[in-house]
């Protein structure tokens, strides 16, 4: 299995052009990406609105089970059968993990440390959004996230966010963890090996880059990709992707009973919205993420632990 340690720093492992785009698009300002008007009505930037609607979940009763209902963890296995994997794969457990937006309230920190405890995998994947706010001071997060690392077993592979920045990401890498921006590494198990690629946010900077992450990949291989948002669906389908594991969407976070979420904000149909999907040929899982945004609640829309276990397909010999 591949390791973290003594590997070159991430500046070092990125184009400078890409580091100056990516610096450049994280000093735009909100008013200047969303209008005024957005930033007057939205609720993500004008405290008024939060605060609108924390006090009439109260008044209706609700904000203690929502509070509640985002501590309460699920643990989701999926199964995903792939054509191409090597046998010495099968039975390999993925643990992912998405949407972590710990620094909005620590003790959804303690609640996801244990629920974590004695959970069996191979490695960890996190598919982005460490921070809650888009353009907040990132220590808080950060400083959530290092209580959180010891608890990780093996190695722990990360892409950004629409809310993470470069800064974040290095952080990130000191404390262990292996950032993926439009890049891979190879897993290997027993002779075998299969690609894991990372790319950088598709939602909101749109600066991944399938080709970039997938250089030198050998012919055959069978590609794990990450990606913060399951928008690039298409493009990684085209590129030959295997398995596309993504979150952002949150389930919806608040949803109607049944699990039907009151919005929907992503460019992708509402079927990948949550949980195992498939387009063509490859198949893939949004993860409802382990954090909250706005406010920490929940409603008909637990926070999920998943993990894939990898299976060889039974049509692989065909």
């Amino acid at each position: 299995m591949t390791t973290v340690r003594d590997a070159p720093t991430l500046r070092d492992r990125l184009a400078p052009e890409f580091v100056a785009q990516r610096t450049a698009l994280e000093q735009y300002q909100p008013p200047r990406e969303f209008g005024v008007w957005m930033m007057i009505f939205h609720p993500r930037y004008l405290p008024i609105l939060r605060w609108s609607l924390r006090v009439t979940l109260k008044c209706l009763g609700l904000y203690g089970r929502g509070v509640r209902n985002a501590h309460a963890f699920e643990t989701r296995e999926n199964r995903v059968s792939l054509r191409r994997l090597p046998a010495p794969f099968a039975g390999f457990r993925i643990l992912h993990l998405s949407d972590l937006h710990l620094d909005i309230k620590p003790t959804i920190t303690d609640a996801l440390i244990g629920h974590l405890q004695g959970l069996q995998y191979d490695c960890c994947v996190i598919t982005g959004d460490f921070r809650e706010g888009l353009w907040t001071d990132p220590d808080r997060a950060l400083a959530e996230t290092a209580r959180l690392m010891p608890h990780l077993r093996g190695p722990v592979y990360v892409v950004p966010g629409n809310h993470d920045s470069l800064e974040m990401a290095e952080a990130l890498e000191r404390m262990g963890m292996r950032v993926l921006i439009n890049e891979h590494v190879i897993l290997k198990r027993n002779g075998a090996a299969v690609c894991l690629a990372g790319l950088d946010d598709t939602h909101y900077y749109r600066t991944h880059d399938l080709t970039a992450a997938l250089r030198g990949v050998p012919d055959g291989m069978p590609v794990i990709a990450l990606a913060h948002s399951g928008e690039v669906y298409r493009e990684a389908a085209a590129h030959g992707v295997d398995l596309l594991l993504c979150g952002h969407t949150h389930g919806g976070q608040i949803c109607l009973p049944g699990g039907f979420p009151v919005m929907h904000h992503v460019e992708h149909p509402r079927a990948m919205s949550r949980g195992a999907w498939r387009f063509d040929e490859m198949q893939g899982y949004t993860s409802p993420g382990v954090g909250a945004s706005i406010l920490p609640v929940r409603f008909f829309c637990p926070p999920q632990v998943v993990i894939h276990i990898l299976e060889e397909s039974k049509t692989a010999a065909e």
